[in-house]
């Protein structure tokens, strides 16, 4: 038995991780896109590092883009069989693979306007909606803390990874001659104290473990002071500058998390009847799946709901449609929050947002999650001075903020606490993915000095023999 690292390794989006049998079945963990690598993205999602046709069975973690994101080139290029994943990640991923195919569509018509003028062959788009529409149906749903088979030799168990609503940690448990070993895949791992979602489960032991490390070396500011530094930030900027607070969010997960803060500050009337646009139509229907599961809800949402029907309304909420309407926030000059989409600034309205707003100093960008170091997001939140935006650089006048209790993933005692299921003894080899390269090894240190023994950081398409 082999693993391949054919993404998320040394780097923190892309995430893919194969697993070859003595038998030539293979098992393919994720299928995930890069982002937010500047001019290596598109080579790197180009080229899935293997034979789409070889693959036997997905088992996918949760729907974000970085996990799911090449699932309709797997199925373009020749793989036909099941995708295993939770009820609300199949809905989500429904939603946000359309949503991946239409920006691949735009973008990749800006992109070879420019290589036209350079005289360069035009680029393919990765996969389209049709592609899309071709992978949904592989989709198979399985419910969570449930082993079950795939075949003879292989079994399966989903436990809530609280990361985003539908997310799981991924256990496998494969026969070969006679001898069962189980490869446990953490997923992306939430925070024990989130505000919507249920902590994440404890699994059964593992031999061997892949772990995410997405903040390996940090801890968290506290969720409970959230509320209290995005309205500093509302007051700052909407009711003493006057100007426009936009904050770039995931459609997944950040903004539902913004919408249940909000509606809190309007429920105590802090909010003064201030206009909030979600400019996004993903977020609309991603916040509408997200409702319409409500098992993932942790016991104080369960509690809420008895009182507050919609917890992610309020009454000076609007969420945004239309082309038209997006463009007509940059006419209106009066105070507001923008909410857009992508979390890092790379893709999608919020980059129109910040480009007709960044030269204002009356206006702040507020970072509310990670972003990738190299994305429009991550340049800000590391203090650029200047940006470039469609071809353009802009002087960075307006305030940038970073709130940095609202992340998704767990800090480095998160993931700790996460593994403390497990005897770290019996752990034969702990592989470290997700994540920034220093931040792997950082995290690789605290594993260690943990008692995991063979913690590995494998490089991109490095294969492991697992005997």
């Amino acid at each position: 038995m082999k693993i391949t690292f054919h993404g998320a390794a040394r780097t923190v989006t892309g995430s893919k991780h194969l697993i070859s049998l003595n038998n030539s079945k293979k098992i393919l963990l994720d299928c995930g896109m890069f982002q937010g690598l500047g001019k290596e993205t598109f080579d790197l999602n180009n080229n899935l590092g293997f034979d789409a046709r070889t693959i036997t069975y997905l088992l996918l973690s949760h729907a974000h883009i970085d996990h799911c994101g090449l699932i309709p080139k797997l199925v373009k290029e020749g793989f036909s069989g099941k995708i295993f994943c939770t009820p609300a990640t199949k809905d989500l991923a429904a939603v946000l693979l359309m949503d991946s195919a239409e920006i691949q569509r735009d973008d990749i018509k800006f992109t070879n306007k420019k290589r036209a003028k350079q005289g360069l062959e035009p680029f393919d788009v990765l996969y389209d909606t049709q592609d899309v529409q071709n992978a949904l149906p592989l989709f198979t749903m399985v419910e969570y803390d449930k082993w079950f088979t795939i075949e003879d030799g292989i079994d399966v168990l989903y436990t809530d990874a609280g990361h985003i609503t539908g997310s799981a940690a991924v256990h496998v448990r494969i026969k070969e001659n006679n001898v069962t070993t189980q490869i446990s895949f953490t997923g992306d791992v939430g925070r024990y104290n989130d505000v919507i979602l249920r902590q994440p489960k404890v699994f059964p032991q593992a031999d061997f473990i892949i772990t995410e490390s997405t903040y390996g070396n940090s801890l968290h500011e506290s969720v409970a002071n959230t509320p209290e530094e995005l309205y500093t930030w509302i007051e700052k900027t909407c009711l003493q500058k006057r100007g426009k607070l936009i904050i770039p969010a995931f459609s997944v997960g950040r903004t539902q998390e913004l919408l249940y803060f909000l509606n809190d500050l309007s429920i105590k009337g802090m909010l003064k009847h201030l206009p909030v646009f979600v400019d996004s139509p993903l977020s609309y229907e991603a916040t509408e799946v997200v409702k319409h599961h409500p098992e993932n809800f942790n016991f104080n949402i369960q509690h809420l709901l008895q009182t507050d029907d919609d917890p992610f309304a309020f009454q000076s909420l609007k969420f945004i449609e239309t082309v038209d309407e997006s463009k007509a926030l940059n006419d209106n000059h009066q105070p507001m929050i923008i909410i857009s989409a992508s979390g890092m600034a790379d893709a999608g309205r919020i980059k129109h947002h910040i480009k007709n707003n960044i030269s204002d100093k009356r206006n702040t960008i507020l970072i509310v999650g990670y972003c990738e170091p190299h994305s429009l997001g991550g340049f800000l939140m590391n203090g650029a001075k200047m940006v470039r935006i469609f071809g353009e650089e802009y002087d960075v006048v307006a305030d940038v903020g970073i709130m940095r209790s609202m992340s998704a993933h767990g800090d480095y005692k998160d993931l700790l606490h996460f593994l403390d299921c497990q005897k770290s003894s019996d752990v034969k080899k702990a592989f470290v993915v997700h994540g920034e390269y220093n931040v792997q090894q950082d995290f690789q240190k605290k594993l260690e000095d943990a008692g995991f023994k063979n913690v590995l950081v494998p490089a991109l398409h490095e294969e492991i023999d697992l005997g």
